[in-house]
């Protein structure tokens, strides 16, 4: 075995030589550079959070698509700015549908013109406030409203506004009766003295929608509206404005007329057992409104009235009960048209000036009076649906 030469002195190269670099990695002592940051990763999560939602949803898609593609770097960060996106995008959309639905509500900058009074919205509003809308438009069914003192012209008076009770369900014909009452009576109390409204003076109601019944809405208003002409002053002519024989007249009295006014939807003929009810109804105020003026008989000045009054109630009352037992709609309708013919309004006017009221009789009054004494076709037919 030969022995190998001793290297030869002095600078040169060394033996034996090193062996040259073999491998997949890079050479030592040279570092790996990492992947690149995808940029689509971090545009989705800035455009979720501070910019367009949707347009972060489609970055997060296409970082996690060249991710895969490439090897970059920010999948998890892609990850957070798709999730962070889809929320966003659908807290964007609830967010809009709620604003365009207010929208709807919001009355246009056109109705916003020169009325007098506060912009307040029609739920602010109680009882004794009056206000204006634009263009005297009480029909609408949320009218734009400004508050105003009552001493100035104004086009509705409120007289009541109450929360409904929770099963009341808007927009149905049962609901719609039961606020349209509700309101009758409201009036009836506001005020009292019902022949000294103005004959123009109309009742009208704002109750809820179905759409805003489901956001919360429970607020019925009953308002009495003047807009045909104008009016300056208050309405309110309650129990506590009235002596207290006054009031207590006013409100068996209006009781009555509202009873009357109230007769089952269906004709006779379709719904005889309903009318026999409200017969029965209609006599047992009668009889409250007796006892009342019974016990005023004997104040001065008022005996004459009151007799008169007494006496055509017991006649009325007498009609009404055999109508309750009347055994064919014939005979119910011959007997509720001798039972309103008992009752007239020269004695009532009578009557109501004794007390110290109002003596003018309302023209809607009279009209009821003169169908039913010639009837609606001239042939002195009994009272008419129209007429009642």
């Amino acid at each position: 075995m030969s022995t190998p030469p001793n290297p030869p002195p002095g600078p040169g190269h060394s033996w034996p030589p090193p062996p040259q670099w073999q491998g997949w990695g890079p050479p030592p002592g040279h570092e790996q550079q990492p992947p690149a940051l995808n940029g689509f990763a971090l545009a989705s999560l800035l455009s979720g959070l501070l910019c367009f939602p949707p347009l972060g949803i489609a970055f997060g898609i296409a970082a996690l698509v060249q991710i895969a593609k490439r090897g970059d770097r920010g999948k998890a960060l892609a990850i957070v700015g798709l999730v962070v996106s889809v929320v966003m995008t659908g807290a964007l959309v609830f967010t809009a549908g709620r604003v365009l639905s207010a929208a709807d509500r919001i009355p246009s900058l056109s109705e916003f013109t020169d009325v007098e009074g506060e912009l307040t919205d029609l739920g602010d509003l109680r009882a004794g406030d009056c206000f204006n809308v634009p263009g005297g438009d009480l029909i609408d069914e949320r009218p734009v409203t400004y508050r105003i003192d009552c001493a100035r012209v104004h086009h509705g008076e409120v007289t009541a506004a109450r929360t409904l009770d929770a099963q009341e369900v808007p927009e149905s014909s049962e609901a719609d009766r039961a606020s349209e009452d509700a309101c009758w009576k409201a009036q009836d109390e506001y005020a009292m003295d019902t022949w000294a409204l103005p004959e123009y003076a109309e009742m009208f109601y704002y109750a809820p929608s179905r759409r805003s019944w489901r956001e919360g809405d429970r607020m019925l208003l009953c308002v009495i509206g003047t807009t045909e002409e104008e009016w300056r002053g208050s309405l309110r002519k309650d129990a506590g404005m009235l002596k207290p024989e006054q009031s207590a007249f006013l409100r068996a009295a209006n009781t009555v007329e509202f009873v009357m006014s109230r007769p089952p939807e269906d004709d006779v003929e379709d719904a005889l057992p309903d009318h026999q009810a409200w017969a029965r109804e209609v006599n047992t105020v009668l009889g409250a409104e007796a006892k009342i003026l019974q016990g005023d008989a004997a104040r001065p000045g008022m005996e004459k009235a009151v007799a008169a009054q007494l006496k055509e109630i017991e006649e009325a009352r007498t009609q009404w009960q055999r109508a309750s037992q009347a055994r064919t709609p014939e005979d119910f309708n011959r007997l509720w048209r001798g039972a309103e013919l008992a009752l007239s309004l020269e004695t009532e006017r009578a009557l109501r000036g004794a007390y110290g009221l109002s003596t003018v009789i309302p023209q809607w009054l009279q009209d009821i009076e003169d169908d039913l004494e010639v009837g609606d076709d001239g042939s002195g037919g009994g009272p008419s649906s129209e007429s009642v």
